[in-house]
């Protein structure tokens, strides 16, 4: 059974009655600067001047649109009457990273969502991120196809719907406009998704409606609430029931100390009612905090969105909502984790489920592997499937900034690869950072998981280039040289003659043979290579030099014309055949496998 059964279970006992609708809420995603934040302050600034002071209702982390104000917005396109919804809930941090975090009971929290497309750039790295979250948590959405206006010729109809902004185009606009939108629409067919103008969907849960706007300008705008209210009223109705007077259920949005009230944390409440004194059990980094509530906080009207630092109190907040909880013990509470009010279902039973909602972020360590830090424990998610496609392992998972402390794990790992901490838009604080520099332990930080991921993978890949490097320089090489005919410079002690690599590496200090049959003879030291009177360490396929070799004479152990070939142990012939293949010369290659051949007719598992 889900937690929403228990729920309902719950409310069936106590004699409640889940039928009032809440506000949807909407989170808003995209790729930096395709204009997510232009599109929230659009909204909230057309419905701000439309309605005056009080059309909207500023939440901590969140802006209410009411019905009214979205119909005087949306003109024609909604109709209050065929609406029972009371508006819109706006989440106003965006960013996936926030999206993947907020969760109710197991689910995205945000009910349905709006993914911002620049139609200049198209998909860009977040876009790809913020598809991948909205697959994974199965979340309904829309495509804002944002800067409509920047299409070369736009004559901008402000705050319009698009279709009539459209008509009001020169055709060659209206072209550019239309192939811009189809190469995204293309883009979301890639990436699994049918998608077409919404205007023109049938059936919102099968298609993907792409509604075509400016953010700086409005048009569109008004077509962007009307499918909002639409998707949610159509399809959504049902999840908005609940019992108003309930004990609230929410989900932490960010901790921050506020000055006269230490930590609080921003909760957006989804379920139910909070109030002043409650008692409360919070998600926190090591088990559940118990408290009470000290005092609930929102912005004054018309505060500044996100950079309030007035608030007031309030008695009470009913769900959808955005609120500042202001209570002891809050320092540990993590961003992501669940808020639940106990009132008359039991704290034990509270503890339990708040237990259990946070062993789903569970993220599965190993004994050896890197250190990963997150904002929230969505991203913290996030990262560990990321990791797990990648075949990373990891040691620890924790919410919060890189500390001294995940420093001393790093620095305990067996492998260098390990010796890593990840950490995803978080701080590093300074002593960490100074122990990092101490103890060698490298750092990646970022605010794209994709990136953050890539970051570590090249990394990796540099390790194990210079360690292959390093053992490529303690291996002997395969080489297959010629004694070359009338170049005996000196007969012996030691015998100076010329050579011509045919295939190979051929390097100062090695061991020379000389096959007869299927045994290999050797016939002295190779001490140095000269070329041109200037000494080198290696002579390549094709190349030709004087070389001395300690040991032979030259018309007894060795003549002009014959075939010799640097001597290879069997363990260094094993590690570049069966590790290294990729990383010597073709002709490397070919000496390699000439020289196993022929120890192999005399021994078919020499060097394997």
């Amino acid at each position: 059974m889900s937690n929403a059964d228990a729920d309902s279970d719950a409310d069936a006992e106590d004699g409640t009655d889940p039928g009032e609708l809440r506000t949807p809420i909407v989170a808003v995603l995209g790729h930096v600067d395709h204009g997510k934040t232009t599109l929230l302050d659009k909204i909230r600034g057309s419905a701000v001047t439309e309605g005056e002071a009080g059309a909207i209702t500023q939440h901590i982390g969140a802006t209410a649109v009411p019905l009214d104000v979205i119909s005087d917005l949306s003109g024609r396109l909604v109709d209050p009457d065929d609406f029972d919804l009371p508006g819109l809930l706006f989440i106003d941090t965006p960013g996936h990273h926030s999206f993947s975090t907020l969760r109710s009971r197991g689910g995205a929290l945000a009910d349905i969502a709006i993914l911002v497309v620049d139609v200049n750039d198209g998909f860009q790295p977040q876009t790809l991120e913020a598809i991948d979250i909205l697959k994974r948590t199965q979340t309904p959405f829309v495509v804002a196809a944002n800067k409509v206006d920047t299409v070369p010729g736009w004559n901008p109809q402000p705050d319009t719907p698009i279709q009539g902004s459209i008509e009001a185009q020169s055709d060659r606009a209206e072209s550019d406009l239309n192939d811009r939108l189809y190469e995204i629409i293309g883009q979301m067919s890639d990436h699994g998704f049918s998608s077409d103008m919404y205007w023109r969907v049938q059936d919102f849960r099968n298609n993907i409606g792409v509604v075509p706007c400016s953010a700086m300008t409005g048009e569109g705008v008004p077509d962007l609430l009307a499918v909002m209210m639409g998707l949610s009223q159509r399809y959504m109705k049902e999840e908005m029931s609940i019992d108003t007077s309930g004990p609230g259920a929410g989900t932490v949005l960010e901790v921050k100390e506020e000055q006269g009230f230490g930590t609080t944390i921003d909760v957006v409440l989804y379920d139910g009612t909070v109030r002043e004194d409650d008692h409360i059990v919070v998600g926190g980094m090591n088990e559940p905090i118990v408290t009470d509530v000290r005092a609930l906080l929102q912005p004054r009207p018309l505060a500044e969105i996100r950079t309030e630092s007035r608030f007031e109190t309030v008695d009470e907040v009913v769900a959808a909502a955005g609120i500042k909880i202001a209570a002891p013990g809050l320092d540990d509470a993590m961003a992501g984790a669940p808020v639940r009010v106990v009132r008359d279902r039991g704290e034990a039973s509270v503890i339990e489920a708040v237990e259990a909602e946070l062993a789903q972020f569970e993220v599965e360590t190993a004994e050896e592997g890197v250190v990963v830090k997150a904002d929230t424990l969505g991203s913290l998610e996030a990262i560990a499937d990321a990791l797990a496609d990648a075949e990373v392992p990891i040691v620890r998972a924790e919410v919060g900034d890189v500390a001294p402390r995940d420093i001393a794990v790093a620095d305990t790992a067996n492998e260098s690869r390990h010796e890593t901490i990840l950490a995803f838009n978080v701080d590093v604080l300074p002593d960490a950072e100074r122990r990092a520099e101490e103890t060698g332990v490298s750092l990646f930080e970022d605010d794209v998981i994709y990136q953050l991921v890539e970051e570590y993978e090249e990394y990796v890949a540099e390790i194990e280039r210079a360690q292959q490097e390093n053992v490529l320089d303690k291996i002997q090489r395969p080489a297959r040289f010629q004694v070359l005919q009338d170049h005996t410079f000196r007969q012996s002690n030691p015998a100076v003659v010329g050579v011509e690599v045919m295939s190979g590496t051929l390097k100062r200090n090695s061991k020379v043979v000389t096959w007869n049959g299927t045994e290999p003879e050797r016939v002295g030291d190779l001490k140095s290579i000269q070329d041109e009177g200037e000494d080198v360490d290696e002579l390549r396929a094709g190349e030709r030099a004087a070389v001395s070799i300690d040991g032979p004479t030259v018309g007894r152990q060795i003549e002009e014309g014959d075939e010799l070939w640097t001597e290879l142990p069997e363990k260094h012939a094993k590690i570049l055949e069966q590790e290294l293949s990729d990383e010597i010369p073709a002709d490397e290659l070919e000496a390699l496998g000439m020289y196993l051949d022929k120890h192999r007719k005399r021994d078919p598992f020499w060097g394997k």
